[in-house]
């Protein structure tokens, strides 16, 4: 897989489980604050635009959002 394929994959999966949640930029910055972690609009649309956020990123994200289990395929 390349580079880009991980990336994608990366992304779509974030993207999925906010979009199963119902949980859009703001409201996910507005969860990550309430777990002292200080993200905005801005900056999380451009980590998860780009695919390249770290995977701390996507832990809290997932902790912010109530996800326990995750599948990849």
């Amino acid at each position: 897989m390349e580079t880009q394929d991980w990336k994608a994959n990366a992304k779509n999966i974030l993207k999925s489980e906010l979009a199963r949640k119902g949980v859009d930029y703001e409201t996910l910055a507005t969860k990550l604050k309430e777990l002292g972690i200080e993200e905005n609009y801005n900056s999380i649309n451009t980590k998860i635009n780009r695919g390249s956020f770290t995977f701390q990123f996507f832990l809290q994200c997932m902790k912010a959002i109530g996800v326990n289990e995750i599948r990849i395929n």
